[in-house]
């Protein structure tokens, strides 16, 4: 064996020992949470169990095995989009075998990713979300927690999981700023908005401190019953819940929210790089999106009342 990066790397390198290497990788170097590692190695695995069938380790996969593959995937029925996601997962394994030199040349480097129509994400309208907020029954305990739930989401952008984990300590209240920890573990600083930090005070000194919390959510802001903290799925049940009572139609998730929150901005002429940062997205390529939605939005502006289109 050899050593390099920190990782030992095998000189005739099998699949098993190459994913145990690529696994440590990815826990240690990129410091990406336990779903992230186990979907990464999902793609890959789908590689493993499709070279099989022509026995070569993944030091002796071509551009062309790579081709092959991806025209399987596609006689199987997979979408373009999935097949670009693995392409994508496969693509970072790649990349790490040539950062550990125990590749000279990466099979997916000249390869493209399949086409794909541009999908732009689900957004509510700025009433639609108020018609929620003011869902929430404010005479109960839950409905309280819910609309502090519900605006913290749109106030700052938040991955549910950000929501979850959110805690205590991190918000500053003079200063209407929150800390979150988002993908990787990396650190950013969000403002929150007047209401939503008036919400969650009131939360907090209301509600939350009649609840006694378990020994691994002290910190956690928001609290079941029984005092731990929520799940990303029992956020998602809130959300979809609220939309519902709401009467809105559309399929309202806490993504949903986030999709909102930074479309609206940009809408407003919101600088994109400033959204990057609130958004914690590493490539200002993610947020452009939202230029995309911004546009068709003006399209069915023009379309809708524009004197030469109407009837």
């Amino acid at each position: 064996m050899k050593r390099h990066g920190g990782f030992l790397i095998p000189r005739s390198m099998n699949w098993k020992s190459a994913i145990v290497s690529y696994t440590q990788f990815l826990q240690l170097e990129k410091s990406l949470a336990d779903n992230s590692v186990e979907a990464y190695l999902r793609d890959v695995c789908k590689l493993e169990q499709y070279s099989i069938g022509f026995g070569k380790s993944p030091t002796q996969i071509k551009q062309d095995d790579i081709e092959n593959f991806l025209a399987f995937l596609h006689d199987l029925g997979m979408s373009a989009r999935s097949q670009a996601r693995i392409l994508s997962g496969i693509r970072g394994f790649f990349d790490f075998l040539l950062l550990e030199n125990s590749i000279e040349v990466s099979p997916v480097e000249l390869i493209e990713s399949p086409r794909l129509g541009t999908k732009l994400p689900d957004t509510l309208s700025y009433l639609d979300i108020e018609k929620m907020f003011n869902t929430n029954d404010q005479s109960t305990d839950e409905g309280v927690r819910n609309r502090a739930i519900l605006e913290t989401l749109y106030s700052c952008g938040l991955r549910v999981t950000e929501l979850c984990e959110l805690r205590i300590s991190g918000i500053y209240f003079n200063d209407g700023f929150i800390r979150v920890i988002g993908k990787g573990n990396k650190e950013r600083l969000v403002p929150i908005g007047a209401s939503a930090l008036k919400l969650v005070r009131h939360y907090i000194d209301e509600i939350r401190s009649h609840i006694v919390p378990d020994s691994s959510s002290s910190d956690i802001v928001f609290l079941n019953r029984r005092g731990r903290y929520l799940s990303r799925v029992s956020i998602f049940n809130i959300v979809k819940d609220t939309a519902e009572k709401s009467g809105i139609r559309k399929n309202v998730s806490p993504h949903t929210f986030r999709h909102s929150f930074a479309s609206h901005l940009v809408e407003a002429g919101a600088d994109l790089r400033a959204v990057q940062e609130m958004l914690g997205h590493e490539s200002i390529t993610t947020t452009e999106i939202y230029t995309h939605l911004d546009r068709e939005y003006l399209r069915q502006e023009i379309l809708k009342y524009h004197p030469r289109n109407r009837k």
